[in-house]
């Protein structure tokens, strides 16, 4: 069984307002393609992928205007791809949903939300992911009161390994986008650092209810985080993944992603990376490590290869020029998969 993640930047300016792709030669939201071009492309990574479940990042919008889940399905239709059927959790009002794409011959999936719902004050106990978490981060004497703009997605799956709980998530994220100037750009990124963290901290409390029951859990998607991607990681003595993986607990509460256990353990040796940004103002590439699946150590005993499909790092993509190309042109993040055995 295999298991995906891939975040899809501009996703939703690919289809119009009936859910249709828009395969012309429009220049496409995404910088430097047509929208012809990169639905291309991404056909040929979802076909390469062949994935049995891909939790997509930045998925087609949902509104009164938009079933993102219709489009979702139509791409998969016109893609031919297996996983053909799409589950939504909470929609957000971002145009970047949570999905999950899974072929309905092999798993199937339901919308399974966890926690009680909490009031506009919040709870500080585990309260759903589309209401308000209040956390103190032990940094001031200030508390925070927390929500999710993309509340993560909690599947339940039935699968050929058994039950499996599913998190998808995209957390906030650290970039200062809308500062003036410099000082505006640290407030910004502290700030926006901050409430990452009480996401992650939010996140890893459900993850620990699912360690302590026993469930075999995966935690996918889009961190937004790693280690020592900032300076300001230190101000608040760790970074998110660490959070969320249980870094320090005992083994039993320990998420695994062998890409975020490498970047723990050094921070000065070359790191994988998912994600490949311009930097205009420095005309230079960004590279980072951004897109995990994690899982819990009763699904860890059965995962057998973890890869990133990095046009350059990866050799199977590197040697073939189609597919290279059609990662280029696809999004700004690289699919990250996970392939299973029976133990």
């Amino acid at each position: 069984m295999r298991i995906a993640t891939y975040n899809v930047e501009w996703f939703h300016a690919l289809f119009d307002p009936e859910g249709r792709l828009l395969r012309d030669g429009e220049r496409s939201s995404r910088e430097g393609v047509t929208r012809e071009e990169q639905i291309d492309a991404l056909f040929t990574v979802f076909r390469a992928l062949d994935a049995d479940a891909i939790l997509v990042v930045e998925a087609p919008d949902i509104s009164r205007r938009h079933d993102g889940i219709a489009a979702l399905e139509t791409f998969a239709s016109e893609a031919g791809i297996r996983a053909r059927a799409a589950l939504s959790g909470f929609p957000n009002h971002t145009q970047q949903e949570l999905m999950l794409l899974y072929d309905p011959d092999v798993i199937s999936a339901r919308h399974d939300p966890l926690g009680p719902v909490a009031g506009k004050h919040g709870r500080s106990d585990v309260p759903r992911f589309d209401t308000t978490f209040r956390i103190d981060l032990d940094i001031d004497a200030q508390e925070d009161v927390v929500t999710f703009s993309k509340p993560p997605l909690e599947a339940a799956l039935e699968t050929p390994l058994g039950d499996i709980r599913l998190i998808g998530c995209h957390v906030k994220s650290k970039a200062p986008h809308g500062a003036r100037n410099a000082d505006e750009a640290m407030s910004f990124a502290i700030a926006n650092r901050r409430k990452q963290l009480a996401q992650c901290i939010w996140l890893r409390r459900r993850i620990e209810e699912h360690l302590m029951a026993g469930d075999q859990l995966i935690v996918a998607g889009d961190l937004n985080d790693g280690p020592g991607l900032d300076e300001y990681e230190r101000l608040f003595g760790r970074s998110g993944v660490e959070v969320v993986v249980g870094a320090g607990a005992e083994p039993d509460m320990r998420l695994y992603d062998p890409h975020a256990m490498q970047a723990l353990q050094s921070r000065i040796s070359a790191q994988p990376t998912t994600a490949r940004f311009y930097i205009a103002g420095e005309d230079r590439w960004l590279s980072a490590l951004l897109d995990y699946i994690m899982v819990s150590p009763t699904l860890r005993r059965k995962a057998r290869r973890w890869r990133i499909w990095h046009p350059f790092d990866d050799p199977t993509c590197w040697r073939d020029a189609a597919l290279q190309r059609a990662l280029l042109h696809a999004s700004d993040h690289f699919p990250v998969t996970l392939d299973f055995g029976h133990g």
